[in-house]
C-alpha cells in the first residue's frame, strides 16, 4: 500500500509506544539513567528521550530522582536520573506475587508462627536459591577468579535479574536492576538474606548488601571486597558442598 507522504496515525502511535517501551526497558536493564545515558544507548536525540520520559512519568511508569553521588561532589547540580516506579516494574514482572506471598504466609503459620514460622520461611528461601545456584556455580567456577563477579552477573541476567558488575573502591559492586520477587521480598526479607548468603559462598568472600529494590531502592546492590585468588578458590570449593546441602 502506498501513502502519499503521510504516515497513518495508528502507525505513528505504534512506533511511539515501541520506542517508549525501549526507553523503559533500558532503565530496567541498566538501572536509574540520565537523559544522556538513554540517548546514547538507544541512539536517540536527547529531545526525543525527554519526550518519551515525560509520557512515562505522566503514566507513573518512571520517576525522576536526584543522582546519587559516590565520593567527592563536583560543582553544579547533580544530573537528574530516571528510575522505574513499582508500577513500571510490575509491567515487566510476570511473577505471581500474591500467590507467592500467600504460600510463604501459609508455610510460616503451618510451622507454628513466630520464630518457628520465620525459620521455616528461611529454610524455604535457602532451598529455593540453592536450586538456582547450581547454574550460577557452574558459570562462576568456569570463569577466571578476577572475572567471577561478572560471570555471576551474566548468570543472574539469564534468570531475569538484569544484573551488571562494576568496579568499586577496593572491590566490586554487583547490581541487580530487576527483581522478579521484589514485592514478596518486601514482606519476607529471608529471600534477600538467602540470596546474599549464596553470593558470598559462590564468590568466596563475605559480601555486603548496600541496597535492595524490596526496601525501596532503585537497584539491588551488593558490595564484594577484593580477595586473593587463592582464598577465593578454597572458599568456593568448600561452598560447593554447602550449597548443595542448605542449612
Amino acid at each position: 500500500m502506498k501513502y502519499d507522504g503521510e504516515v497513518p496515525q495508528e502507525d505513528v502511535a505504534t512506533g511511539e509506544r515501541s520506542t517508549r517501551n525501549r526507553v523503559a526497558r533500558s532503565i530496567l536493564d541498566h538501572g536509574p539513567s540520565t537523559v544522556a545515558d538513554l540517548a546514547k544507548r538507544l541512539r536517540l536525540t536527547q529531545a526525543a528521550v525527554r519526550r518519551h520520559l515525560d509520557a512515562l512519568v505522566a503514566d507513573t511508569v518512571v520517576e525522576a530522582k536526584e543522582q546519587r553521588v559516590y565520593g567527592a561532589r563536583t560543582r553544579g547540580r547533580p544530573a537528574k536520573v530516571f528510575a522505574l516506579t513499582d508500577c513500571g516494574r510490575d509491567a515487566f514482572d510476570q511473577s505471581y506475587d500474591t500467590l507467592a506471598a500467600d504460600a510463604l504466609t501459609w508455610i510460616s503459620r503451618a510451622a507454628g508462627g513466630g520464630e518457628q514460622g520465620e525459620a521455616a520461611v528461611t529454610a524455604f528461601a535457602r532451598a529455593r536459591i540453592a536450586a538456582q545456584a547450581e547454574a550460577y556455580r557452574e558459570a562462576v567456577e568456569a570463569a577466571p577468579p578476577e572475572e567471577r563477579t561478572e560471570a555471576l552477573a551474566r548468570a543472574l541476567s539469564a534468570d531475569g535479574y538484569a544484573a551488571t558488575a562494576r568496579s568499586a573502591p577496593v572491590g566490586e559492586q554487583l547490581c541487580q536492576h530487576h527483581c522478579p520477587v521484589a514485592h514478596v521480598a518486601e514482606k519476607f526479607p529471608q529471600l534477600c538474606e538467602a540470596e546474599t548468603e549464596v553470593f558470598s559462598a559462590l564468590l568466596g568472600t563475605h559480601v555486603q548488601r548496600l541496597a535492595t529494590i524490596a526496601h525501596g531502592d532503585g537497584v539491588c546492590t551488593t558490595y564484594i571486597p577484593k580477595v586473593s585468588h587463592t582464598s577465593q578458590t578454597s572458599h568456593s570449593a568448600s561452598a560447593s558442598t554447602a550449597g548443595r546441602n542448605p542449612a
